[in-house]
């Protein structure tokens, strides 16, 4: 049986968050949710600060990740997980509507697990992050390697 990993949706639209969220449980994901509209609340969720101080840390997460976010966008979240040597491990899956291929390599090149451009049709996105969940059910993410 698979580790039930925390799964991390960080989306300034509320929508796409609650979308994502809802068609993981479709494809039988039974791990807990959380939601954070902006890159810095996802990494104080992760760090255990700023409202999430004093909360149970969390580690074993695999953060799904958009890039353009107010406050902190996606490249800075990334470029700080990979640079923090207590959450380095955490896969991170990028989940953007940019299929720009510049930014899609510089998401690699940083250290993303996996990039992921969300179908602009409604049943196109759904599906897609159904096969998300399928991946997920199967164990966990690996890591980034020399991370």
């Amino acid at each position: 049986m698979p580790v039930k990993q925390t799964i991390l949706v960080v989306d300034d639209n509320y929508g796409h968050a609650k979308l994502i969220m809802k068609n993981l449980r479709r494809s039988g994901l039974k791990n807990k949710m959380v939601h954070a509209d902006n890159g810095k609340k996802a990494l104080d969720y992760i760090l255990g600060q700023g409202k999430f101080k004093g909360e149970e840390h969390v580690d074993d997460v695999i953060m799904l990740l958009d890039l353009n976010m107010p406050v902190m966008d996606g490249f800075q979240v990334l470029e700080y997980v990979r640079r923090n040597s207590k959450i380095k491990h955490i896969p991170i899956i990028v989940l953007s509507t940019t299929d720009d291929k510049n930014e899609i390599k510089k998401c690699y090149n940083m250290g993303c697990n996996m990039f992921i451009t969300k179908p602009i049709d409604y049943e196109e996105f759904e599906e897609t992050i159904r096969k998300l969940g399928s991946i997920f059910s199967f164990g966990k993410v690996p890591p980034v390697k020399g991370i």
